[in-house]
C-alpha cells in the first residue's frame, strides 16, 4: 500500500528549521513545568491509599463526599474525582502516621455512610518507603534504557548521526513528561511505561529513516547531504505514516475506552507518539546537518572498512586452502 509516490520527493530538511525553532519553544516550557510547576506524584510514589468507590444511585455525590471527609483531619486533604461511570468515584488518600491500612475501609464507611449506599471496589495501599523504592527504581529504568539506547546507536552510525538520535529521543521524553504536568496526570508506574514505551519506539522510527538515509549515502552518488536526506526520508514515508497511525489509532482506543485506570500510560503515549514520528522526520536529520556531518568523508570511510573486510575474507580464503 503507497500512500505517497516513491518518486515524489518532499523538502523536509527546509522546514526542518521551523521544527527546531518550535521544538525549542516547547522544551523550554516544559523544562519550565518541570521546575516551575513540577510533578504531582502518585500514591505509587509518594504513598498513601487509593479507594475505588461504586454508588447504587446513578451518581456519586462528590460534592458532598468532600464535605463528609473533611471532617476527619486525617481525610481532609484526600482527592475526589469521578472515575469512569458516573457513579463511581476515586478517592485518594495521603499517607499519614496516625492513619492505618487496615482502617481505612472501616473509616470510608463511616464517613461516607448519610452519603448513600456504596461499595468499595478496590483498596490500594503504598507505604512511603515502598513508594520511595518504586520512584528509584522508576528513574535507573529509565537511564538504563536511555544509555542502552545510546550504546546501540553509537556503534550503528557514525557519531554525529547517533547524537542527533539521542537528541531527539530525549526530546521526545522531555515533551511527553511535560505533557503529564499540562493534563493533570498523577506521575505514577503507568507514566514510567509509557515512557519507555515511547523509547522504544521512537528510537526505532528513528532508525528506519537512518538506515535508508545510509543506503543512500552509500550508493556513491555525489549528492548533497540535504538532498540524500530528503530523498530518504520520503522514500520511507509511506511506511512511516502506517506505522505511526496505527500505533495511533491502538492508543486512542485504549485512551478512549481503556477508563481513567490506564490514561497515565494512554495519554501520555498519545503525545509521545506524535511527537516522535515528527522528531525522526524533521529534527534527528537535520541535528546531523548542523552537527556537519560530510557524506563524502563518510562514504570513504565505509569505502575503506569494506576494503579491509574484502581483504580479511581473501586471507582467511587462502589460508584455508592452504597457500599462506
Amino acid at each position: 500500500m503507497e500512500i505517497f509516490k516513491q518518486n515524489k520527493i518532499f523538502d523536509f530538511v527546509y522546514f526542518s528549521k521551523y521544527g527546531l525553532i518550535g521544538s525549542a519553544l516547547i522544551v523550554i516550557v516544559s523544562l519550565y513545568l518541570f521546575f516551575g510547576v513540577g510533578f504531582n506524584l502518585g500514591i505509587d510514589f509518594a504513598g498513601g491509599s487509593t479507594a475505588q468507590i461504586q454508588y447504587e444511585q446513578k451518581n456519586a455525590p462528590i460534592s458532598n463526599i468532600r464535605k463528609l471527609l473533611a471532617v476527619d483531619e486525617r481525610f481532609k486533604n484526600a482527592q475526589v474525582s469521578k472515575f469512569g461511570a458516573d457513579n463511581e468515584i476515586v478517592i485518594k488518600i495521603p499517607f499519614r502516621d496516625d492513619l492505618k491500612s487496615n482502617e481505612i475501609d472501616t473509616q470510608l464507611y463511616k464517613l461516607l455512610e448519610s452519603s448513600g449506599n456504596f461499595t468499595i471496589r478496590k483498596l490500594d495501599v503504598v507505604g512511603p518507603k515502598v513508594g520511595d523504592e518504586l520512584r528509584k527504581s522508576a528513574i535507573i529504568s529509565l537511564l538504563l534504557a536511555t544509555i542502552a539506547m545510546m550504546t546501540y546507536v553509537s556503534f550503528r552510525y557514525e557519531w554525529r548521526f547517533a547524537l542527533a538520535s539521542i537528541i531527539a529521543l530525549v526530546h521526545d521524553v522531555i515533551i511527553t513528561a511535560a505533557s503529564v504536568i499540562v493534563f493533570k496526570i498523577d506521575l505514577n508506574l503507568e507514566v514510567i511505561a509509557a515512557l519507555l514505551t515511547l523509547l522504544g519506539y521512537s528510537i526505532n522510527d528513528t532508525i528506519i529513516i537512518f538506515d535508508r538515509i545510509r543506503e543512500k549515502m552509500l550508493e556513491g552518488k555525489k549528492m548533497k547531504v540535504e538532498d540524500i536526506i530528503n530523498e530518504a526520508i520520503s522514500s520511507t514515508l509511506t511506511r512511516t505514516t502506517l506505522t505511526s497511525l496505527t500505533m495511533f489509532f491502538v492508543v486512542l482506543t485504549l485512551y478512549l475506552f481503556g477508563g481513567q485506570i490506564i490514561i497515565g500510560f494512554s495519554l501520555p503515549l498519545l503525545v509521545g507518539v506524535i511527537f516522535g514520528t515528527y522528531s525522526s522526520m524533521f529534527i534527528a536529520p537535520k541535528l546531523a546537518i548542523i552537527l556537519k556531518f560530510s557524506v563524502e568523508k563518510y562514504y570513504a570511510k565505509e569505502v575503506e572498512k569494506a576494503k579491509k573486510q574484502e581483504e580479511k575474507k581473501r586471507m582467511r580464503q587462502l589460508y584455508e586452502s592452504g597457500r599462506v
